[in-house]
């Protein structure tokens, strides 16, 4: 059999080697890379079950495709935004119900489905998501800080669920292409626009909101392989890690009165899941601002550990610790405990509150981060 000759590279092939190994100026990530989520969520479905208690798809939750403008739980309050206001509350979550279905809806029926394999559980996600892409759900231009904050929650959910069925090594999207492209082009789109939302705020108004829009836009640059979004969420986080201060507190939420321990708390889950997506990728973000992540989770423990006490010395407010109390609060252990190495007395209460599971940021994260502590159905969604 003839071999044909190896072509030796020519200096324009070289240079084009030469240039893609080249790095990003603003994330230090291989200017050529897919984007990559972080190992666990190539996990590949558990057991694929026929048969047995058949599976029920819930109905998918009318497309939301009107005016974001909603009313706030913390209406009335004074600039702190710190009292709930019981009305308007519940006037918020009777009028955002459809999203919030949607996302926990996403959220439940993906982790079943890598546990069960069910294709009806398959056949049930990916119907509720295209119906709501084709839809052009959550793209409203009409919308005020409620409405862009529900928009970069609802993406943020969907995109990092849908991740896991991207990459899981079992690759349930491999016949379901048409469906993925549906769904990644409308991700795409509420991205630019959450982009738009949060971009460039001045940093008295930068807060966790605006960690929350950069954990979507992470999540959604993973989902679709976009580098401009990787790079604003980076950017974005690297703001918010500036704005820690050397006792690891967050001036904008310390705003936050009697509650600032929790928002410090409600703070660390997009900025730890922004850190671990970004380290999949080569982009390091602990050293950013002198290990700024490291002691904003450090101040939150050690807050919830005294009760709050330094966080009153700071601002005189005795901390309401409602919040604290509940684990899934806590779920931003798992990517944090993946940076670094933890406490052996942090690692315990991990354990004790483990599983982890926030349809916020995507469902199970003890399987994803802590598969060997994963137990029982504890924990959240």
């Amino acid at each position: 059999m003839h071999t044909p000759k190896l072509m030796l590279p020519t200096l324009l092939s070289l240079a084009l080697l030469s240039l893609s190994a080249c790095t990003s100026a603003n994330s230090g990530m291989p200017t050529g890379s897919t984007l990559v989520p972080p190992k666990g969520y190539y996990e590949g479905v558990e057991k694929y079950k026929t048969g047995e208690n058949k599976f029920t798809c819930d109905a998918t939750p009318q497309p939301y495709t009107g005016s974001l403008q909603f009313r706030s739980k913390y209406e009335g309050s004074d600039k702190a935004r710190a009292t709930l206001n019981v009305a308007s509350e519940q006037a918020f979550r009777d009028s955002t119900k459809d999203i919030t279905t949607m996302e926990r809806n996403t959220s439940k029926v993906v982790m079943q489905y890598m546990r069960d394999g069910r294709p009806e559980q398959l056949d049930c996600v990916l119907n509720m998501l295209t119906t709501w892409a084709r839809a052009d759900a959550l793209e409203s231009k009409d919308f005020n800080h409620t409405g862009k904050s529900m928009r970069k929650w609802a993406l943020g959910s969907m995109s990092s669920s849908y991740l896991r069925l991207k990459f899981s090594e079992s690759h349930p999207l491999a016949t379901r292409q048409q469906d993925a492209k549906v769904i990644e082009a409308w991700f795409s789109k509420l991205a630019d626009q959450v982009v738009s939302d949060w971009d460039n705020l001045p940093l008295a108004k930068t807060n966790n909101h605006s960690y929350w829009a950069a954990w979507s836009v992470m999540s959604t640059a993973v989902a679709t392989n976009r580098k401009d979004l990787f790079d604003w969420s980076v950017k974005e986080f690297k703001i918010a890690a500036n704005q820690i201060d050397p006792q690891g507190f967050l001036p904008n939420e310390l705003k936050r009165k009697q509650r600032a321990l929790a928002y410090h708390n409600y703070a660390l889950p997009p900025l730890a899941m922004i850190a671990s997506f970004a380290q999949a990728n080569g982009v390091d973000l602990r050293p950013e601002n002198n290990g700024a992540l490291k002691r904003l989770g450090d101040r939150v423990l050690a807050g919830v550990r005294d009760s709050g006490d330094e966080f009153q010395a700071r601002d005189g407010q005795k901390q309401d610790m409602t919040d604290l109390k509940t684990d899934m609060k806590f779920a931003w252990l798992e990517p944090y405990c993946s940076l670094y190495d933890c406490a052996p007395d942090t690692l315990e209460k991990k354990h004790k509150m483990q599983p982890f599971k926030n349809f916020r940021l995507g469902g199970d994260l003890t399987r994803t981060y802590d598969p060997s502590h994963e137990k029982g159905e504890k924990g959240g969604s």
